[in-house]
């Protein structure tokens, strides 16, 4: 297989590993990043930051910022329009 497709592949089992968590409780970087890894996904902060920024773009998370220890932690949830649109799907 290409390795374009994969890395497509790749990306999307990201996406949903996000979202998955992402509707459990709000998660932030640093803690994604470990999570991934643990199920050995080899991915780089300068990987993930712009897959959380760009599902925050396209609505799929929402983003609070915490003062957590005198910094900036950003944290995300699922979005409200995805739990929308889950909840017309299950009904």
């Amino acid at each position: 297989m290409d390795n374009k497709i994969l890395r497509k592949l790749f990306l999307g089992f990201i996406h949903i590993h996000i979202l998955h968590h992402a509707k459990e409780e709000p998660i932030y970087g640093t803690w994604m990043l470990e999570e991934l890894r643990s199920h050995g996904y080899e991915i780089s902060a300068g990987t993930l930051y712009p897959i959380l920024h760009g599902m925050q773009e396209d609505e799929l998370l929402d983003k609070r910022e915490v003062n957590v220890n005198g910094k900036i932690r950003k944290y995300y949830r699922i979005g409200d329009e995805v739990l929308r649109e889950q909840s017309l799907r299950t009904v």
